[in-house]
C-alpha cells in the first residue's frame, strides 16, 4: 500500500495534475512524540522544514498553500483567530485550511495565535480560551492526526509575566485529550515564546509525563535572545539530552530586538532533526515587513531573509523532506 501511495503521487507530481489524497492503511494513528523526535505512524522520522502563514490577518492569494509548498516546504504554521481582537476562524475555515494542506502535500501546524503576549497585551486570549475554541473545532480535527499537529496557544505571555505557565498548560493538554483529541499538540513557550526565564525548558519534562498520550512537542520562538551559536545550543540541547520533542516554531534572519542567528538555529536543527518554521511567508504588518520571506504574496519576489530560509545553507531546499504520508520525496528534487 505504500509502494502504491507513492507511486500514485510521483506520478501526479510529474504529469502536473492535482494531487489526489491517497490514504495509506496506517493514516488512522497519526504523527507521534517518539523518543525525541516526531514520526508517522509508519514510524518514518517527520522532521518539519516549514515556515509561518499569517492566515487571519492576511489570508493571501488562493495559490498560497501551493506557493509555499514550492519555495521547498514540507509544512505550514497556519495563525487562527479564536475571537479576540479579530473575528474567529470558523470551522468552515479550518477545514477548508486543511483541506488545502493536504492538497498540497504539506503538514498542517494549526496555531490559536491571539494569545501572543497575554498579560502585556491587552487584547490576548488566555490559554483556557485557546481551548475553548479548540473544542469548538473537534468536528474538523478527527481524522486529521497524520496531517495536523495542534498548536495551542502561541506566545502565551510577554515579558515576565506572572502567569502558571507550567499548570495552565497542563489543564490545556489534559481538555483537549478528554474531548478525544489524539493529535500531536505542540506548545509554545511564554515570554513571547522565547522562554527568557527557562520555565519551558526546566520544566518541559514534567510537562510530556502529563500528557496521557505521551505526545507533546515543545515550541520555542527564537529571535533576539538567541543571538549566538552558543546561546542556541545552551537552551536547545537540554531538551535533546532528555529525548523531549523541540521544534523552533518562529525565527528571523533579523529583528528590531536583537539579532537572532539564523546560520546557528538551522545548523543546529539539521545537526539533530529537529524541526524549524520560518517567521513569515507574507502579509506583516509595515513595521515587521521586513520579515517578510516574499513581497506582497508574489513567490517570485523573495527578499533576503527568504531567498535565506529557502536556498541558503541547511536551509528549505537543501534539507525538507516531504512526510511519509504524503510520499517522502527528498523536495529539493521538485525544484
Amino acid at each position: 500500500m505504500l509502494i502504491r501511495a507513492a507511486f500514485l503521487a510521483l506520478l501526479l507530481s510529474l504529469l502536473g495534475a492535482a494531487y489526489v489524497s491517497v490514504e495509506p492503511a496506517y493514516g488512522a494513528s497519526g504523527i507521534k512524540a517518539q523518543d525525541g523526535h516526531l514520526v508517522e505512524a509508519n514510524g518514518e522520522r517527520l522532521v518539519l522544514r516549514g515556515v509561518n502563514h499569517g492566515y487571519y490577518f492576511g489570508k493571501g492569494p488562493a495559490s498560497v498553500f501551493a506557493d509555499i509548498k514550492a519555495s521547498g516546504a514540507n509544512s505550514v504554521r497556519v495563525a487562527l483567530s479564536s475571537g479576540t481582537g479579530f473575528p474567529a476562524t470558523t470551522p468552515a475555515e479550518v477545514a477548508d485550511v486543511i483541506g488545502r494542506c493536504r492538497e498540497n502535500r504539506l503538514i498542517c501546524v494549526l496555531d490559536v495565535h491571539d494569545t501572543m503576549g497575554y498579560g502585556t497585551e491587552p487584547n490576548a486570549a488566555t490559554i483556557a480560551h485557546a481551548v475553548d475554541y479548540w473544542l469548538t473545532l473537534r468536528k474538523v480535527l478527527v481524522r486529521q492526526e497524520s496531517y495536523v499537529i495542534i498548536n495551542v496557544a502561541n506566545e502565551p505571555s510577554g515579558h515576565a509575566v506572572n502567569m502558571d505557565w507550567i499548570g495552565d498548560t497542563k489543564t490545556a493538554i489534559a481538555r483537549l485529550r478528554a474531548a478525544g483529541l489524539l493529535h500531536a499538540i505542540m506548545v509554545d513557550a511564554p515570554n513571547w515564546g522565547n522562554d527568557s526565564f527557562h520555565v519551558m525548558r526546566d520544566h518541559a519534562a514534567e510537562v510530556f509525563a502529563a500528557d496521557p498520550e505521551h505526545n507533546t512537542i515543545f515550541d520555542v520562538h527564537m529571535y533576539g535572545p538567541f543571538d549566538t551559536a552558543p546561546k542556541v545550543a545552551d537552551y536547545l540541547d537540554p531538551f535533546v539530552r532528555q529525548r523531549l520533542p523541540i521544534v523552533v516554531g518562529e525565527f528571523s534572519s533579523i529583528h528590531q530586538y536583537g539579532d537572532p542567528d539564523e546560520d546557528a538555529i538551522m545548523a543546529y536543527c539539521q545537526r539533530h532533526d529537529l524541526g524549524y518554521m520560518g517567521w513569515s511567508w507574507s502579509g506583516n504588518s509595515p513595521e515587521y515587513h521586513y520579515l517578510d520571506m516574499v513581497e506582497a504574496f508574489r513567490p517570485a519576489k523573495r527578499t533576503d531573509w527568504g531567498r535565506r530560509l529557502i536556498d541558503g545553507p541547511n536551509g528549505l531546499r537543501q534539507t525538507s523532506r516531504e512526510a511519509g504520508i504524503y510520499g517522502g520525496f527528498w523536495l529539493a528534487a521538485r525544484r
